[in-house]
């Protein structure tokens, strides 16, 4: 924990094709080794992947992915009298929007397609229609917090 203050949040600049700060946070995220113009093609491409597939605006489709992966409840950890408890709590809005971004990306890089693209654009399309490993994966940690209410008067 920082004694002094805490770290004042920076505003990402919205990204030069949607005017959104959340696709810019995306491809930040996306990126490796600071190499953001592949990173703007891998998302920009998907996004039109998207497009071409569905007939529907990409950037609707990213942010129904985003709003369904994105977590309302997660449990921490509590130590209390030599035991650890796993507590449900809420997410607040902008860690559930980093988690939901960190699963699309992590989930996307796991599936067997050939190419980042192609991961990426069904990772997206799958989470937009409630499907996918990023959606199941908030899924299981609802169901965490769920089984866990037992200890929610341990929240802090």
């Amino acid at each position: 924990m920082a004694r002094r203050r805490s770290a004042e949040k920076r505003e990402v600049l919205p990204d030069p094709a949607f005017g959104d700060t959340v696709v810019t946070k995306f491809i930040n995220n996306l990126m490796y080794d600071g190499k953001k113009s592949v990173a703007e093609r891998i998302v920009y491409g998907a996004f039109d992947q998207m497009g071409k597939k569905t007939g529907k605006e990409p950037l609707t489709l990213f942010r129904e992915a985003i709003d369904n992966v994105r977590p309302q409840l997660e449990v921490r950890s509590r130590r209390v009298g030599g035991a650890t408890y796993q507590v449900p709590v809420e997410v607040r809005p902008d860690r559930a929007l980093a988690l939901a971004i960190r699963w699309l990306i992590e989930c996307s890089r796991k599936r067997s397609e050939v190419t980042m693209v192609d991961r990426l654009s069904g990772e997206l399309m799958d989470a937009s229609q409630g499907r996918g490993a990023a959606a199941k994966k908030r899924e299981d940690t609802h169901r965490m917090a769920e089984a866990n209410k037992a200890f929610s008067h341990y929240r802090w």
